[in-house]
């Protein structure tokens, strides 16, 4: 069916005048509304203001333009059905055949520092979603469109025919629900943030936790496979904003990525992400067995690998600094998976373009910021949800508990191997020194055996080398076991109830313990 009649009215006016001068040079009638109307006339585009349509003028300050039967008679009737043609022609309903419709921008505006209560429920809108809501319904014979990126597509198809395929439409219908979907869940979420005390309507600040959570996410990319190979996977990310962070990150080689491998470059990503000095992250199954921060990123990876190198054999890496060529001649002696970093020179991508099975990520500009976004866990029958963990320590939340005082070189080693056990899951020990790990434990169910492992673990001597804990110690043993180590300063939360009876015991091995009073369980 021919496209006859359109309407637009747009926020978002990106694009919109050449579509519509493309719309005008094919002979189609073109409804807008204010500023959209204003903008296409100045433009030299023919426009019936909608006012004169539908013989109502626009109201109640602009709330009211498109809420009218004989807009949304002229998206909803059904052309192949006689008695819709009978009562549309008895009312003086005439078809409209395109919409172009996108929306106030709600979510910018709910961002802003200054806002106001007033502010925020005037930019929720309700004519551009029924309008859109009305249109895609009957997308058998309407096409509609809310996102500029659609305009050339359309308007090929019309150039071509007059008219679009249904295959077109049914897309644009189901991207416009998914639109609509995902807008009326942020005003939902941000309402939260209005109270109502005696007879006036107050803003607050976003709940961390909001009472209801509502997701939008399309899918980006179909993964090789999942945890297994029986497995389907994909990736998704959050619709009506671009990609960001890894799901960004732009691959320069190698074979198609897998869930474990994202799972792993993430891990591999965020405790990059934490040093400011060149710094090195080796993973292997979500756990760090190398992390080191140095003056070069060459002598960084080669004290990551250091810690464990058999365990790196088939790892992944993520870098805090463009990979040189001097690093990329180090790390091309070694299987790895895949490595992630903010930028390649071109002689490293030429030294790793021989390894062909390894990925290469680069990250975007934002790669190497920290997740602010709230975690999500499955279970079933529901959902966990909890901040993400971004806690710091600052020299005041610092407390010496033993007699004797950490060395300020010690110190500095235990700063790093405080940021290092983060991300390493729990029961977590790790054994550092210079600014590098020497040995990590992971994942027990005793805090003991998790010394025990990263002492087993570690390839260079641990004399002179201080220990971080991601948690307590319960019980003395752990301390005796780090110390019989050679490890002479430790670094946890505290909090045991048996605290006294391990400083008693750091005090007779002659060890320091200082006490971070935050806890860093990764489950």
């Amino acid at each position: 069916m021919a496209v006859q009649r359109a309407l637009i009215s747009v926020f978002d006016k990106t694009g919109i005048v050449d579509f519509a001068k493309k719309l005008a040079a094919l002979r189609i009638e073109i409804l807008s509304t204010g500023g959209t109307a204003k903008l296409l006339r100045e433009a030299g585009v023919a426009v019936r203001d909608v006012s004169e349509f539908t013989g109502w003028p626009e109201m109640l300050g602009g709330r009211v333009k498109t809420l009218h039967p004989r807009v949304h008679g002229g998206l909803l009737f059904r052309r192949n059905l006689p008695e819709d043609q009978k009562q549309a022609a008895e009312h003086g309903i005439a078809p409209i055949d395109l919409v172009v419709v996108n929306l106030y921008p709600f979510e910018a505006t709910a961002a802003k520092k200054d806002l106001t209560a007033e502010e925020l429920i005037e930019n929720i809108d309700i004519g551009g979603p029924t309008m859109l809501r009305s249109a895609a319904k009957n997308f058998e014979s309407v096409t509609v469109i809310t996102d500029p990126a659609d305009y050339d597509r359309v308007a090929r198809e019309l150039e071509t025919s007059q008219e679009t395929s249904l295959a077109t439409r049914l897309d644009l219908a189901r991207k416009v629900f998914a639109t609509t979907s995902r807008y009326d869940g942020m005003i939902t979420t941000e309402l939260e943030r209005l109270s109502a005390p005696g007879n006036h309507i107050a803003l607050s600040q976003k709940p961390i936790l909001p009472e209801r959570l509502y997701l939008a996410l399309r899918r980006q990319q179909e993964l090789r496979y999942g945890e297994n190979p029986h497995q389907a996977a994909a990736l998704y990310v959050p619709t009506g904003r671009p990609p960001e962070g890894l799901a960004a990150a732009r691959q320069l080689q190698g074979k198609e990525l897998s869930y474990n491998n994202f799972v792993d470059l993430e891990a591999a990503r965020s405790l990059a992400a934490e040093f400011r000095r060149p710094a090195a992250v080796i993973i292997k199954h979500n756990n760090p067995c190398g992390t080191a921060e140095q003056e070069t990123l060459r002598d960084a990876y080669l004290k990551a690998l250091a810690s464990d190198p058999i365990s790196a054999f088939g790892g992944v890496l993520a870098f805090n600094r463009e990979v040189d060529a001097a690093t990329a001649e180090e790390v091309a002696k070694l299987f790895v998976e895949c490595i992630a970093a903010p930028a390649f020179d071109e002689k490293a991508k030429s030294i790793f373009s021989a390894k062909k099975n390894l990925r290469l990520l680069e990250l975007p500009p934002d790669g190497l910021e920290p997740e602010r976004e709230l975690q999500l866990k499955r279970i079933l029958g529901g959902m966990l949800v909890e901040q993400p963990d971004l806690g710091e320590i600052s020299d005041s939340d610092l407390r010496t508990v033993t007699k004797r005082v950490p060395s300020q070189d010690e110190m500095r080693a235990m700063r790093f191997a405080w940021k290092v056990c983060k991300h390493v899951k729990s029961n977590a020990i790790v054994f550092a020194r210079d600014g590098a790990t020497l040995g990590v434990g992971a994942g027990q169910m005793s805090r003991v055996d998790s010394v025990k492992i990263a002492v087993m673990k570690a390839q260079s001597p641990l004399h002179g080398s201080v220990v971080a804990s991601d948690a307590f110690f319960p019980f003395p043993d752990g301390v005796e076991e780090a110390a019989k180590a050679g490890a002479t300063a430790v670094i946890q939360p505290g909090g045991s109830v048996r605290d006294n009876d391990i400083i008693a015991a750091a005090d007779r091995l002659g060890l320091a313990i200082v006490f971070t009073g935050m806890r860093h369980f990764l489950h």
